[in-house]
């Protein structure tokens, strides 16, 4: 890993734990649509991708059900949970290190646009944030088109100088498909296996110590 100019970060189950708000609106979506709700383990797979892919993947629903049961979600996450996480130990601190040291910063999340603003201002991160970016409201977007925004409204061209952070192989794609190196987090929500070639982080200090080098 090299000196980097750009830190590109995911949200949910890397910069913050929004497990709670994401599987509560979850919850009353698949209530609201009389289905049975799955046990904990799947509904933990709901955090970080896109919710109607979630539903889709889970339930016995077409793609039109999932998209309304996305808006359902949508409209009870933004009322009532969206709030409802916490930054993980140590997080803040290194947004402020890593921007000390010169280093730009952005967020690139499947959450809509709106919602990515509102939590990283809620939870005090935009200052340290060079950019904001999240899904379309249609949720249409990929994570590398996601990843492709946040670069793009940075500046920083060199993609040697441009690194990825986040939970799950989707951020890892993502990363790959826009040619910049990827640091996974295995204290998030994703699961990985041997097959997946990062650079692994237990924690917020081992992002630091790749990041900068130092504990």
């Amino acid at each position: 890993m090299g000196e980097y100019k750009l830190v590109v970060w995911d949200v949910d189950g890397t910069l913050l734990n929004t497990s709670d708000g994401i599987i509560a609106s979850a919850k009353y979506a698949i209530d609201r649509f009389g289905l049975e709700i799955p046990g904990d383990d799947v509904m933990k797979t709901y955090i970080g991708p896109p919710i109607q892919d979630s539903f889709a993947r889970t339930l016995p629903v077409d793609e039109q059900m999932a998209k309304d049961m996305a808006d359902v979600f949508r409209e009870r996450y933004k009322s009532e949970d969206l709030f409802k996480a916490y930054p993980y130990d140590g997080v803040i601190s290194l947004l402020r290190e890593l921007q000390a040291n010169g280093i730009k910063q952005a967020v690139a999340t499947y959450k809509r646009q709106d919602y990515a603003e509102s939590i990283v201002e809620h939870f005090g991160m935009s200052c340290y944030m060079d950019a904001v970016c999240g899904s379309d409201f249609a949720g249409n977007l990929t994570k590398a088109d996601i990843i492709g925004n946040a670069i793009a409204a940075v500046g920083i061209c060199d993609r040697k100088r441009i690194v990825m952070i986040g939970d799950t192989v989707n951020d890892s794609l993502g990363a790959a498909k826009m040619g910049v190196d990827f640091v996974g987090v295995s204290y998030g929500f994703g699961v990985w296996d041997d097959t997946d070639v990062v650079s692994l982080a237990a924690d917020v200090n081992d992002i630091r110590m790749i990041l900068l080098g130092k504990e």
